[in-house]
């Protein structure tokens, strides 16, 4: 063999093991990421359990009082959480079901938080908040039910509760009343505060979303001014009672508006139970 032909032989040689430490290297970084997503999945908080109340027939449902009212509610106003109505009122509805917690309990370890960020251009974005908590409770925007009964239910299981909490979708509010209130457990429900109107105030690029979101990523979503958490505890014949942490205190409107505010925050709520 010539010189130039065992040159030839060993740069074929070299470009052999070359190729072979490249496929290696893509097969090791491609098991990394399988293993890593994985984990990242097994990580997940499982979603909360959905409940429908079924309708009662004529002849099965068991009489509804034409008033009702769950008795010594602790009400916390809205001091230090700014921006914390869902953990205020996740806080009051343990309360009354027994749990010694408080709203920085919940706020500073059971919340899934993102962070809203901004571009150059001032563009904003963040993550669906069926998913995660928009900003901060301290200073922030807001969450919705999927992922408030997850954190909720991260709690429950921390005290080793035997109680769920359950996101519960598009059920009219007279059934959350009847099916609920009136037997003596409390709702979280989504409004207004002061059951004004609501309107678009931010709109943000959705970076962050998981199985409850409703958007997908990069789709545009709104966080609505106003937007409020409250507990309904009782009613009447012409209106619904909430702890309200906004009011510092038990407030009160009119059926017929919460109806509609609770509408326009996509008819969202959570139970215990």
């Amino acid at each position: 063999m010539t010189k130039q032909q065992r040159k030839k032989q060993t740069q074929n040689r070299i470009l052999v093991i070359m190729m072979v430490a490249s496929l290696v290297i893509v097969l090791f970084a491609s098991a990394f990421v399988i293993v890593q997503k994985m984990r990242k999945d097994a990580a997940k908080p499982p979603a909360a359990p959905v409940e429908k109340p079924v309708a009662a027939t004529a002849d099965s449902r068991e009489p509804v009082p034409d008033t009702y009212m769950i008795e010594n509610v602790e009400v916390i106003p809205q001091t230090d959480l700014k921006a914390g109505c869902e953990t205020y009122a996740c806080t009051m509805l343990l309360k009354i079901l027994g749990f010694d917690v408080d709203e920085h309990t919940i706020a500073d370890n059971y919340l899934n938080i993102r962070y809203i960020s901004w571009d150059e251009n001032g563009n904003m974005f963040g993550p669906d908040m069926n998913s995660a908590f928009a900003g901060s409770p301290y200073s922030g925007w807001g969450v919705y039910a999927p992922s408030m009964a997850k954190s909720m239910n991260r709690y429950l299981a921390d005290q080793k509760s035997e109680l769920k909490a359950y996101n519960l979708k598009d059920v009219p509010f007279e059934t959350l009343a009847e099916s609920y209130t009136a037997k003596g457990i409390p709702v979280m429900v989504w409004a207004t505060t002061d059951m004004q109107e609501p309107y678009v105030f931010n709109t943000w690029t959705v970076d962050y979303v998981d199985e409850d979101a409703q958007a997908a990523m990069g789709e545009k979503v709104s966080w609505y001014m106003h937007e409020h958490c409250l507990v309904l505890i009782g009613y009447d014949e012409n209106e619904y009672y909430f702890a309200d942490s906004s009011a510092g205190a038990v407030s009160h409107f009119d059926k017929e508006l919460v109806k509609q505010r609770y509408e326009q925050l996509f008819s969202q709520s959570i139970v215990v139970k």
